[in-house]
């Protein structure tokens, strides 16, 4: 009588210790701290890519007003589509990519630049 309740309570107590079988989780933490990854991105290799800084255009050349009527100027801060290319593209400053999608807007509704792409 005592083989059977050591046996019973053995077997209900290990679920609870050891938990889901199945799971992996103990795999990952015995594997220990990962490698270095290389330097250069996934495809390892040589030296790390250097992204430069982007200055803002307007600052640079001191241009405190976009004006709507310089369309030429407006037409390189515009897409293929039609899009008022966004400021991490551009590296336009806030104030000026403000001012800029205003004038965009400004000349788009007179007429001198195109609300969609030409197809």
């Amino acid at each position: 009588m005592a083989d059977e309740t050591n046996s019973t309570s053995t077997a209900a107590s290990a679920p609870a210790q050891g938990g889901y079988q199945g799971s992996n989780s103990g795999e990952r933490s015995s594997s220990g701290p990962r490698p270095p990854r290389p330097a250069g991105g996934p495809g390892g290799g040589g030296r790390k890519f250097f992204r430069r800084k982007k200055v803002c255009k307007f600052c640079v050349e001191k241009i405190d007003q976009i004006s709507y009527r310089d369309v030429r100027l407006l037409q390189q801060f515009v897409a293929e589509r039609g899009k008022i290319t966004p400021r991490r593209l551009t590296g336009v400053c806030t104030t000026h990519q403000r001012q800029l999608s205003q004038a965009i807007k400004q000349a788009r509704n007179i007429a001198l630049l195109p609300f969609a792409a030409k197809f």
